[in-house]
């Protein structure tokens, strides 16, 4: 038999007060995926975060986790671990003693979880020093302590230096390729894209998209792109013969580079051409991520260009 869901949710409703954080929220998680969670600020994205590790229970709707549905009581099932706003830490313990106390409270050995985050050099600093990024790995290896089958994690990426981002990212992954579900609550398009195989879009408390990443950035949109040649004045009039356009330049826009408005098939056109009519393409790159213009898209914002 197929395992069941990480994560089942059917019309989660959350109200606080008059506020509707959460309504009518419909979304799985299967084990062994990596799904973002994205939205603006106020859609809704901590509140089911909470729901999810249990800080919380819904008014509405039925929330199951690793096959079990989810009662009124605030107690994680077994098997869940994660953090909301930040990992709490003791600041004036060291990193280690950090996660020795952690453990002691849930039996649960200590083993090598510093090194899996990259911590292992620090780990009889004190946590009053340590930076956020730091402090983001030293929670990351704390919720690990559970040897989680379903990880939930608010901005895991907070405060990382590129170093720093790419081992999280690692120590996710392969989480993920041993059937650890992790949800993971992003504002950060380029981590989720990295990272995600499908994501939830909430927006006022809803949601927008729930699905495949691919589904979500599907090539039918028209994008802007900037584009740099060997010759722009060849490329302009190679660019009025597609199904393409030019987009008019801003101030203090670079005169090599033109901002060129297309979709997928007209963009393969254009390239085509241009090589064909032997204009050497240096630069193609989108303005805006296709899934950044999905969730703009979705969420009713703007880019700035």
């Amino acid at each position: 038999m197929d395992a069941p869901l990480a994560v089942r949710a059917r019309g989660i409703t959350k109200c606080f007060g008059d506020v509707v954080a959460l309504d009518g929220i419909d979304f799985d998680v299967a084990p062994g995926r990596i799904h973002g969670l994205a939205g603006p600020n106020g859609a809704g994205k901590t509140t089911l975060l909470g729901l999810l590790l249990s800080l919380a229970v819904a008014d509405e709707g039925r929330l199951e986790i690793l096959g079990a549905p989810v009662g009124r009581a605030l107690t994680a099932p077994d098997g869940v671990s994660g953090f909301v706003d930040g990992p709490g830490l003791y600041p004036s313990l060291t990193a280690r003693q950090n996660l020795a106390a952690l453990a002691k409270l849930g039996g649960h050995p200590v083993g090598d979880v510093l090194e899996q985050v990259g911590l292992a050099d620090v780990a009889d600093d004190r946590v009053r020093g340590f930076s956020l990024g730091m402090r983001q790995r030293l929670g990351l290896a704390a919720a690990l302590l559970t040897s989680p089958r379903l990880l939930v994690l608010d901005e895991p990426a907070n405060g990382l230096d590129p170093a720093g981002k790419k081992h999280v990212h690692g120590v996710l992954e392969r989480l993920a390729a041993a059937g650890t579900a992790v949800v993971l609550s992003s504002h950060r398009m380029d981590d989720l894209e990295a990272l995600c195989t499908e994501v939830t879009i909430l927006a006022t408390g809803r949601v927008a998209f729930t699905g495949p990443l691919a589904e979500l950035s599907a090539e039918n949109g028209e994008l802007e792109y900037r584009l740099r040649t060997s010759d722009p004045a060849a490329a302009r009039r190679v660019i009025e013969e597609t199904r393409a356009s030019i987009v008019p330049p801003e101030p203090r826009t670079d005169p090599e580079v033109l901002l060129v408005r297309a979709k997928v098939p007209a963009l393969d056109e254009l390239v085509r051409r241009l090589v064909h009519t032997g204009v050497a393409v240096r630069e193609l790159a989108p303005v805006v991520s296709p899934l950044e213009a999905a969730f703009l898209a979705l969420t009713g914002q703007e880019a700035l260009r």
